[in-house]
């Protein structure tokens, strides 16, 4: 199991403008193969903080989201919405199973 795990940033003005682009990402992702979960949340106390979630099942299913058309357009509306400050990690899991 992969995981990716981090934040990005955008202009707390513009959050209910990437709402709908980011329900749009999390809808289509959600439904790929191999998308174990897919989650954006703002931060509680940093309005322009939104940490990601994700959990692939592989690597094969991570490489086609990453070709996936929703994330070309996802990526695409990043300008616009002002996002950047983008710290992503990716991490390989047993998946959580009792040691």
């Amino acid at each position: 199991m992969l995981l990716i795990i981090g934040t990005v940033r955008l202009p707390p003005d513009r959050l209910e403008q990437a709402r709908l682009a980011m329900k749009r990402m999390i809808s289509a992702s959600r439904a790929e193969p191999g998308c174990l979960h897919y989650s954006y949340a703002q931060d509680v106390l940093d309005g322009g903080l939104i940490h990601v979630s994700e959990g692939w099942s592989d690597r094969a299913a991570l490489e086609a989201h990453f070709k996936s058309a929703h994330i070309a357009e996802w990526r695409a509306s990043w300008a616009e919405l002002g996002i950047g400050d983008r710290k992503l990690a990716l991490y390989e899991t047993d998946g959580g199973a009792p040691t």
